[in-house]
């Protein structure tokens, strides 16, 4: 690596680094104009998060579908696109899992691997579709995407209401144990937190981002397609083959997420008024990320653990949990506004940029 590229990495390390101590900082302004304390509040949810092995626990739970919804919009934008659809895509895992968990009675070893694997396809399919429809069509994918989410939300509801439903509950029956996904071992180090098997394969995904979008000819047509899709068919590649191909497979990683959430934390399904949220906190992760696999991951556990610490902030001082709805926010902003850190930090860039690349 050379001494400029060495400055660039920093350079990007450096700015969401800068961003995320400013959404903290903004954040504890806002608490002190509020009347909470700051201290006290960020004090609170450390202890939450990280007080006793339970909470540990619940925290690596609450990390694992943001980085899988996270790598769904991430993938999908270094292919060109914007899937704005994981809340749909999240919700169609959630939903095929659940079927195959309820309906079928099969041996563990067969039951559980075919319901990860049906949910996550349905979540790919589901991507598949606004990819369709923008390879064949030309139709925006935010906009299809979007409109899909709540189609996927009132077909899942369909789905539960009229075939899966609990009689006298507004949720689905419990899936088999057969078809659970939880690390019971794990589980009970961590005082019986909701631990699953979503936890490793979510950093095999991870990998899997970087390995078939950096190390694979098909993620280099992927990229290609991205940056120009001009120059990509004037080369001879399939481009409408690689938009459907780059929405499925980020679909497949929202319907994961969906699918761990069923098969190894709820165990059911509910007949829901509105989406769990997790597709569209995976837009903020991603962002946060710089839609590298690695960033994505590292956001995930920020926005896990201020999700999960917000109860902490709550009992232990008082502060409401929108307040880490501000915070997050107003991390997104920074990192979108990216302009904003490079001028504050143009400075000691150039100091870096003269002593390293002279």
């Amino acid at each position: 690596m050379t001494k400029t590229s060495r400055v660039l990495v920093k350079d990007s390390v450096l700015v969401p680094l800068v961003a995320i101590v400013l959404g903290l900082l903004v954040g504890a302004v806002i608490m002190m104009i509020g009347g909470y304390d700051p201290l006290t509040a960020y004090a609170s949810l450390v202890q939450k998060v990280v007080g006793d092995p339970y909470n540990l626990g619940e925290t690596i739970r609450e990390i694992t579908p943001l980085v899988l919804t996270g790598l769904s919009v991430a993938f999908a934008f270094r292919t060109g696109l914007f899937n704005i659809g994981g809340e749909g895509q999240f919700v169609m895992g959630m939903t095929g899992a659940s079927w195959i968990g309820i309906k079928l009675s099969l041996p563990f070893w067969i039951h559980a691997p075919l319901a990860v694997v049906v949910g996550a396809v349905l979540g790919g399919l589901w991507g598949a579709i606004a990819g369709y429809l923008k390879a064949k069509r030309g139709v925006n994918e935010v906009i299809t995407t979007i409109m899909l989410n709540w189609i996927a939300l009132y077909l899942g509801n369909y789905i539960v209401g009229n075939f899966l439903l609990q009689p006298g509950q507004q949720r689905s029956y419990l899936i088999h144990d057969t078809a659970s996904v939880s690390m019971r071992t794990l589980s009970a180090l961590f005082g019986n937190a909701r631990l699953h098997w979503g936890i490793p394969i979510a950093i095999v995904a991870a990998v899997v981002f970087y390995v078939l979008l950096w190390r694979t000819r098909q993620g280099y047509e992927l990229r290609a397609v991205g940056h120009s899709p001009s120059a990509a068919e004037y080369a001879g590649m399939n481009v409408g083959g690689n938009v459907i191909r780059a929405m499925f497979i980020g679909g497949l990683f929202a319907g994961l997420a969906g699918v761990f959430e069923i098969l190894g934390v709820f165990h059911y399904q509910v007949i829901a008024a509105s989406s769990p949220g997790y597709g569209f906190d995976g837009i903020a992760v991603a962002l946060l990320g710089g839609n590298h696999p690695l960033g994505v991951v590292l956001a995930a556990v920020l926005f896990g653990t201020l999700t999960y610490g917000s109860a902490g902030m709550s009992f232990g001082a008082d502060v409401p949990p929108e307040i880490v709805r501000v915070i997050i926010g107003t991390v997104i902003f920074f990192v979108a506004s990216h302009g904003i850190i490079r001028w504050l930090l143009k400075p000691f860039l150039a100091k870096r940029k003269s002593g390293e690349v002279a």
